[in-house]
């Protein structure tokens, strides 16, 4: 079994899977994998996404450190493991989340914005926190909490473009949460050649960056 640590030690992004079904989720997952991206997120809002997860766990390939992300309840965590998922994210921070991550013994990386947030999270037993929306104060932000906070591992999620991974990195950040700019619409059908280009080129712009 690959860890979600040693996965962000590789390459350090969690892909963020969210579509309007999750029956691709698979395919695109492999395809990330291919390319060096390998620690995944199956988002619960997707409908489907919990048996695409059962599935793609019981034959989870090597190297792949499988998520399941937008956990709002304890109950959703309980069935997200259950469904093979190793690790949780989470949009906010929910101490009872926590809790019950920590009961089921998985990683849970919850979101958080504010100091307040951030330290609520950690205080409660985060893993890592989820820095969310990344994209409301960027790199400088990021640098800016983290000063009181240098012992919180921070990933910056939401509305990071490609380009932009090197800077968050070297603000920073543990690793990053990209969904829409790295997996574009390939969820939905679209061009797995384009998110294989893509993956390729984020691979190349975070390796090494900041670390």
């Amino acid at each position: 079994m690959t860890t979600l640590a040693s996965a962000l030690t590789a390459t350090p992004v969690v892909a963020i899977l969210r579509a309007s079904s999750a029956a691709r989720f698979p395919e695109v997952a492999d395809t990330l994998r291919e390319e060096g991206v390998r620690a995944v997120e199956f988002t619960l809002t997707t409908p489907g996404a919990l048996d695409a997860l059962r599935e793609y766990a019981q034959g989870l390939p090597a190297g792949v450190a499988l998520g399941a992300g937008t956990v709002t309840t304890p109950r959703e965590a309980q069935d997200a493991v259950a469904a093979g998922a190793e690790y949780l994210i989470t949009p906010a921070t929910s101490t009872e989340v926590i809790a019950e991550a920590k009961r089921l013994d998985v990683p849970v990386l919850p979101g958080a914005l504010t100091p307040t947030e951030i330290f609520t999270a950690w205080q409660a037993g985060a893993t890592m926190v989820k820095l969310f929306p990344a994209s409301v104060g960027g790199p400088s932000y990021l640098r800016a909490v983290r000063a009181p906070f240098p012992q919180i591992p921070l990933v910056p999620t939401g509305g990071i473009a490609l380009d932009e991974a090197p800077a968050y990195l070297a603000a920073g950040a543990k690793a990053l949460g990209m969904g829409g700019p790295l997996v574009g619409d390939a969820c939905e059908g679209g061009d797995l050649v384009a998110l294989r280009e893509r993956a390729a080129r984020l691979t190349a712009l975070v390796s090494g960056a900041g670390r």
